[in-house]
């Protein structure tokens, strides 16, 4: 389009129109240029459904021409623009850039879907294109434009998928969510998925009251039925129940507590002065190269911390079925599959609309935050490449490298 609209064209433009004409807004350049453009364009369209141009004799007798013109208006990003869309006198003519009945350009509904998935209410929604783009639309067009999404959103939840995935990811974020009214926290599920070939992608996204075993057992049936006949590893936190829940749908998979959350967990109990030391100490367990010498860096532990801060041991010893799995497997495998963190950007997506100053407007938005793009499931880190910090009980100062590198 560079080569078509070029810069001696945009020059005449400016020229013919004069120092002092408007170029934005509903009487603006752009907004005339616009209704100019597709009034031609369905113009064409309508030439190559007749068969010949406007006038040519080639009409006649033809069993169909043209039949004026109907006025509709066309709401754009550049604002409302009203078009005088030519006719057939069949009534046969189905134009494609600007169909019977539409009202607005695709470009519109995605400003209505970004906005929506900001957080802002159907109100909101059209005191923002009314201020910014010059558009008038109705609040029952916009929670049309919304529902449409939904209908995505709901393909996009139920869609087929592969038979076997290396690698599953589990975790939920508390999120605030705007029910009927009233603002509650809601729990959302995320499963993310390896494939094969490496590449990620969301398995989907459940929202419920509180993360449980019970809702999991529900989420990997449904996984199940969309066609993941197995799983080799499925990483998830040290949820109470859940590991038993993998093992009813999936017998054969491998079941990885992650070590993030379990540290994290360990340093809980343990007082600020002592956390250095015992973050050290449990750090020869999960980077120890095999499950023997896992085991004695555990009893060292034990010997050292394990008087005073018993929960510790009991808590590694609990999980320590669910935590060597991943020492079996070569150093650059385990970055991939001994914590949750790869899950992690998908959350970064919800925590960003969920931090406004307003909740969500409907429970399922948070779905369409993913499904209208499910590539979010790239792992991001920060710039300096350490994992995040931690946030102390009676500290705000992070202490990064008490936690293992992040994969």
């Amino acid at each position: 389009m560079a080569a078509v609209v070029s810069d001696k064209l945009v020059d005449e433009l400016i020229k013919e129109a004069g120092d002092q004409a408007e170029l934005l807004g509903r009487d603006g350049l752009i907004a005339e240029l616009t209704k100019k453009v597709l009034e031609r364009a369905l113009s064409a369209e309508l030439t190559e459904h007749l068969g010949y141009e406007q006038g040519d004799v080639a009409g006649n007798n033809s069993g169909n021409s043209r039949n004026g013109t109907s006025s509709k208006t066309v709401h754009t990003e550049n604002g409302s623009v009203p078009l005088d869309v030519p006719r057939d006198r069949a009534g046969t003519f189905q134009p494609r850039i600007v169909a019977k009945g539409q009202t607005r350009l695709e470009g519109l509904n995605e400003r209505i879907i970004a906005l929506y998935a900001g957080g802002m209410t159907v109100r909101d929604i059209r005191d923002h294109l009314a201020e910014l783009y010059d558009v008038d639309v109705s609040p029952d067009l916009i929670s049309k434009v919304t529902d449409e999404v939904w209908a995505e959103v709901k393909e996009w939840q139920s869609r087929p998928l592969d038979r076997v995935y290396p690698v599953v990811y589990l975790d939920a974020l508390v999120c605030k969510v705007r029910d009927e009214g009233v603002v509650r926290n809601k729990a959302a599920h995320l499963a993310l998925g390896v494939d094969a070939d490496g590449r990620k992608e969301v398995l989907g996204i459940w929202i419920e009251t509180n993360e449980g075993a019970k809702f999991w057992l529900r989420v990997c049936n449904e996984l199940r039925t969309r066609g993941v006949a197995d799983v080799l590893v499925v990483v998830c936190d040290g949820l109470k129940g859940l590991p038993q829940a993998i093992a009813a749908v999936w017998p054969q998979a491998w079941v990885q507590t992650c070590i993030v959350h379990l540290t994290r967990a360990s340093l809980n109990l343990v007082s600020y002065k002592h956390r250095r030391a015992v973050a050290a100490a449990l750090k020869a367990i999960y980077r120890a190269d095999s499950e023997q010498t896992a085991l004695a860096a555990l009893e060292a532990v034990e010997a050292e911390w394990g008087r005073r801060y018993p929960g510790i041991v009991k808590m590694w010893r609990d999980a320590w079925e669910r935590v060597i799995p991943f020492l079996a497997l070569p150093p650059e495998i385990r970055k991939v599959i001994y914590t949750t963190n790869a899950i992690e950007s998908v959350n970064y997506q919800l925590r960003k609309v969920t931090r406004k100053p307003r909740p969500l407007p409907q429970r399922r938005a948070h779905q369409a935050v993913v499904s209208r793009d499910p590539q979010h499931a790239k792992a991001r880190t920060r710039r300096d490449g350490r994992q995040p910090s931690v946030r102390l009980e009676d500290r705000t100062q992070p202490v990064p490298h008490l936690l293992p590198r992040k994969a």
